[in-house]
C-alpha cells in the first residue's frame, strides 16, 4: 500500500471549494486500503476495521482521537467490540475533499503500525 497520501498535512479547505468528484477521488481512493475504505454516496468515507478485542479497539479508537486534534480534521467514529467504523468528509463544503483521504491515509498507517504489535 503507498503512504504518499499519509505523509502530508490535512490542509484546510475555503468553503468557495467544491467537493471532489469520482474521477478526481478514485484516485486518491486507490491509495488506500480498499478493504477497509470505501466512498458512501460520493459524499463521505467510510472505513471500518476489525479487532480481537474491545481493548484494541479502544486502543485505536483513541489514537484516531489524537490525530484528529492534531491535524484539526475530526471524523464520527464509532466503536464497539471488536469493531471501530470512521465515517470522514469535510462538512465546510458537504463532501469529499483530498484532506478527507490524507486523513484516512493517517489511519491506515495508525492501523498498520498497531497491527505490528
Amino acid at each position: 500500500m503507498d503512504f504518499d497520501l499519509a505523509d502530508q498535512p490535512c490542509l484546510a479547505c475555503s468553503s468557495d471549494d467544491d467537493p471532489l468528484p469520482p474521477e478526481v477521488y478514485l484516485g486518491y481512493l486507490e491509495q488506500l486500503d480498499t478493504d477497509k475504505w470505501n466512498v458512501i454516496d460520493y459524499h463521505h468515507l467510510h472505513g471500518a476495521y476489525a479487532f480481537p478485542d474491545f481493548k484494541t479497539a479502544l486502543s485505536f479508537s483513541n489514537s484516531i482521537g489524537l490525530l484528529a486534534e492534531e491535524e484539526w480534521h475530526h471524523p464520527d467514529i464509532h466503536i464497539s467490540w471488536g469493531k471501530v467504523e470512521i465515517d470522514v468528509w469535510t462538512h465546510k463544503i458537504d463532501g469529499l475533499h483530498k484532506t478527507d483521504f490524507v486523513f484516512a491515509a493517517k489511519v491506515d498507517r495508525i492501523y498498520a503500525a498497531l497491527s505490528k504489535n
